[in-house]
């Protein structure tokens, strides 16, 4: 069965291209069709019909996943004259309301029958087809006639209202692959950034483009290359280094294989009107027929914006100051928004005006005297060279009458849209009332994408700061902590950045760390901070603007050109050679200082730049603060760490030995490594120092536990060793009375255990050893034929009890003999349930036979570490002494 609601043509159109596509019963599939329809029709080029055609789908999707409850079949098909689009549901049951009465058919706040409304309204032809399982409404879409070959077709306009081109322009065609790699390059490309086509190919787009990013905001390029049309501005990076501001126009296509790739057309910024989309003309601008009558009833928020309205806030607002420029016959407009507390209005959107200069510039509500000064309300300026100063936007323009009106939601103030000429006396109050019903149309919708930005931002910046956060307290390092607040910022919230430090409040602020987005320029921007007073360190919170660095990069440009005159000072020339004209602009645009603030002390300054004549957004100043709180605290954490780790390691260094003595006719060798980051000593130490002459005292000890209460103990028994042991004591008594000290020291005592001995060196090559081990691992003698044998017997170990018997014990190693003594993190190395223990040891030490002492003590320690695979618990030291065979007389 078919229900037509226009006379169908007899000769059935010939089908060029089709596709379809399944939606799901589910809320988004509406959205999803909507993007699939307008995607198809523009890949065909039939932009003119397909507005018409997304909200025609719109309406009958929205009838068969929400009413109907079923999935939907989207089924495009191109014809010679224009697209027929099919859109079947799963329930052929529904009734269509073509036999409701007149009134209802014709109130549009129906739910039932509002798609075939619509359809009778906007298609040229439409229908209703039956099946057992389905029911299909489709409807036709005609292009409209124009003339042979004619796509799309602007006004005539006078020469002097064409934009301004150089005389050769050129466009830069670069094809990009499904890889994001560059696949064309010809040459306009070439002459506009000096790369050649052999240097780029296979390259990622990513390498050169510079692309602009805002936390939680914003398309990525890897994102925009997916889509299948982009317009819009980035920069691109030319062979020395400069970013080149470029307009580009993306178009995704595919080959015959179905390879997927995506052409991108760039001109310079400023030629942008080469490559702009023509603007589709409002309701009222068109012919008669359909379109005159769809006109008389069109809401005015699309006849001043156009259809369809920008998704985002930026495209938003240049639509809308464009718009508003055009409607006026303005030279310039631009729109203002207002920050949270309406003190403020900062510039978001301008045409006609230099808006790198003025994009993010902040200006008071109130500025200047009278109603002229007011943004609250309406204002037409005939002349502003009879009120200066009235619009601070446009001072140094050109621009002399302005019509200026405010955007307001429900009373309150949210934005400013402002028009401007170049001539005195072109607005009246005429024209202040049509600007104030076209801001009235769009207040509403600025203000809900705006929210909407601010939604996005927030969400991206409390992301940003919990990432910062996780990165700054992993490290304690002073150097990487400067590294990474400058890190985070470049090129996220700033183009540069630096960092200042202040030791105490006596010192004068250091430049600590300084970073570009462009590192050829940090060499460049560190001299120049360099000759520039610091910043003075306010703890007053909150970003405050410093023009130091803007002033100094002014004065280097203005002698760089008069040097290039021949009428700059010699003086200047003759101290070196300034700023570069490129570090000067980098710099040339506003910079910001944020306090660093710990423990309610100033001991630095975040600085944050911006290039030439740019502006820093009020959302990015916010996220700024919110970021260098919490990296003074993460500073000044490292700060006294460092401080404390500088002072830890001096008192341990003190309590090793400064240095071995040679010892005549022993080879002497000792590795200790102290467990726990930062600790050079903890519960085991060494000794070996000279008694009296001929004599050598000798020790390897472990206090229980390690760190730096076992180190303490340490520092005890090494030094009342010495003292005891050079005023004559013999071993047991020198043991005898250590012991008595560590019980001495009561709570803060630990049980030592500890190998002490003396050592003669005889004159046969022979040395004379006496020891006492006094609870610790028993030393190891290898002799010359790998045997192994223990060179003492056990005893009892220091600081347990009051008496102790004591006894020493004699050895004599012969030349080619090693004494090995050791602490137990040697032997009491663990890989799971295996210990390496006295029998690993020993085998290790019997492959030793004919080494020198270092080399067993390193043969050692590759065992310990071998053994297992994670890092050693345990403090460890190895003593090894070698008593060198004669060494035969030549013949």
């Amino acid at each position: 069965m078919r229900t037509p609601a226009t006379e169908t043509p007899l000769r059935r159109p010939v089908i060029t291209a089709r596709a379809t596509a399944t939606f799901e019963a589910v809320g988004r599939s509406v959205a999803t069709a909507r993007a699939f329809v307008r995607d198809t029709l523009q890949g065909w080029g039939f932009s003119d019909i397909v507005d018409d055609a997304v909200v025609l789908t719109s309406e009958l999707v929205t009838n068969a996943v929400v009413h109907a409850g079923t999935a939907a079949d989207v089924l495009c098909l191109r014809t010679e004259a224009g697209v027929r689009i099919e859109v079947a549901d799963r329930y052929p049951e529904r009734d269509v309301p073509l036999q409701s009465s007149a009134a209802q058919a014709a109130n549009p706040d129906r739910e039932g029958g509002r798609g075939l409304m619509l359809c009778g309204a906007l298609a040229t032809s439409w229908g209703v087809e039956y099946s057992s399982t389905h029911k299909t409404v489709w409807f036709q879409l005609d292009l409209p006639e124009r003339p042979a070959g004619t796509r799309s077709a602007g006004p005539a306009l006078p020469v002097d209202a064409l934009p301004v081109a150089e005389t050769r322009v050129r466009v830069a065609v670069v094809q990009i692959d499904r890889a994001g790699a560059i696949s064309s390059w010809n040459d306009d490309a070439e002459a506009l950034f000096g790369h050649p086509a052999d240097q780029v190919l296979g390259k990622q787009l990513t390498d050169l483009a510079a692309w602009p990013h805002t936390p939680g905001t914003g398309t990525g390029i890897a994102e925009a290359l997916q889509l299948s049309r982009w317009e819009g501005s980035y920069g691109i990076r030319a062979t020395d280094g400069r970013v080149i501001p470029v307009y580009a126009s993306h178009l995704r296509v595919r080959d015959a294989a179905g390879d997927p790739s995506t052409v991108c057309l760039l001109v310079r910024d400023h030629e942008r009107a080469v490559l702009q989309t023509t603007l589709r003309a409002s309701a009222g601008d068109g012919g008669g027929g359909s379109g005159e009558a769809r006109g008389s009833s069109a809401d005015p928020f699309e006849v001043f914006i156009g259809s369809p309205a920008p998704d985002d806030l930026d495209g938003l607002l240049q639509r809308t100051v464009e718009r508003a420029r055009d409607m006026l016959d303005g030279d310039a407009a631009y729109l203002l928004l207002a920050t949270d507390d309406e003190t403020e209005l900062e510039v978001r959107a301008s045409t006609g005006l230099p808006s790198a200069r003025q994009r993010f510039a902040r200006v008071p509500v109130e500025a200047g005297t009278g109603r002229y000064g007011s943004a609250r309300m309406p204002a037409v300026h005939e002349d502003l060279t009879v009120v200066p100063g009235a619009v601070p936007l446009l001072a140094g323009t050109g621009m002399r009458s302005v019509v200026n009106v405010p955007l307001k939601v429900e009373g309150r103030l949210t934005g400013s849209l402002g028009v401007a000429a170049e001539a005195a006396g072109r607005y009246t109050n005429e024209e202040a009332l049509r600007l104030q019903f076209a801001a009235d149309r769009i207040a509403l919708a600025v203000e809900r994408a705006r929210l909407t930005e601010l939604e996005r931002l927030r969400r991206g910046s409390l992301s940003f700061l919990v990432e910062a956060s996780d990165l700054l307290a992993g490290t304690l390092d002073r150097d990487q902590t400067l590294a990474l607040m400058a890190q985070m910022t470049v090129p996220t919230l700033a183009t540069w950045c630096a960092v200042y430090t202040v030791a105490d409040q006596a010192s004068e602020p250091e430049l600590s760390y300084v970073l570009h987005e462009d590192e050829d320029r940090i060499d460049g921007l560190k001299t120049l901070l360099g000759k520039v007073p610091p910043p003075e360190p306010v703890p007053t919170p909150g970003a405050r603007v410093w023009s130091a660095p803007s002033d100094a990069a002014h004065s280097a440009a203005l002698r760089s050109s008069l040097r290039s005159l021949g009428l700059g000072d010699a003086s200047h020339s003759a101290s070196g050679p300034g700023p570069s004209l490129a570090t000067a602009s980098a710099v040339a645009g506003e910079t910001v200082v944020l306090p660093l603030v710990a423990r309610n002390r100033v001991i630095g300054m975040l600085t944050l730049g911006k290039p030439s004549d740019e502006h820093f957004r009020q959302e990015i100043l916010e996220l700024a603060e919110d970021l260098s709180r919490r990296a003074a605290l993460a500073l000044d954490n490292s700060r006294l760490y460092s401080e404390r780790t500088a002072i830890s390691q001096s008192l341990q260094r003190s309590l090793l030995p400064p240095e071995l003595p040679e010892v005549p006719g022993v080879e002497v060798e000792v590795i200790y490594r102290a467990a726990g980051e930062g600790n050079e000593v903890g519960g085991d130490f060494y000794d070996l120092f000279p008694i009296r002459d001929g004599a050598y005292g000798f020790a390897i000890g472990d206090v229980c536990g390690t760190g730096p209460e076992a180190a303490a103990v340490t520092g005890l028994a090494r030094h009342a060793l010495r003292l005891l042991a050079r005023e004559g004591f013999g071993g047991p008594a020198v043991l005898e009375r250590l012991n008595a000290a560590i019980l001495d020291e009561g709570a803060r005592s630990r049980f030592l255990t500890l190998l002490y001995g003396e050592l003669w060196p005889q004159e046969d090559g022979s040395a004379l050893l006496k020891v006492v081990c006094a609870g610790h691992p028993l030393p190891l003698r290898l002799r010359q034929d790998g045997s192994v044998e223990p060179a003492a017997e056990p005893q009892p170990l220091l600081g347990v009890m009051d008496d102790l018997e004591l006894y020493e014990e004699t050895v004599t190693l012969d030349p080619g003999d090693v004494l090995l003594c050791v602490t137990d993190g040697v032997t009491e190395r663990r890989e799971g349930p295996r210990m390496l223990g006295d029998d690993g040891l020993t085998d290790v030490l019997t492959t030793c036979t004919g080494l020198t002492a270092g080399a067993v003590a390193s043969r050692v320690l590759r065992a310990v570490e071998r053994f297992a695979a994670e890092p050693a618990s345990d403090d460890m030291a190895i003593l090894a002494m070698r008593v060198p065979e004669p060494q035969a007389e030549p013949a």
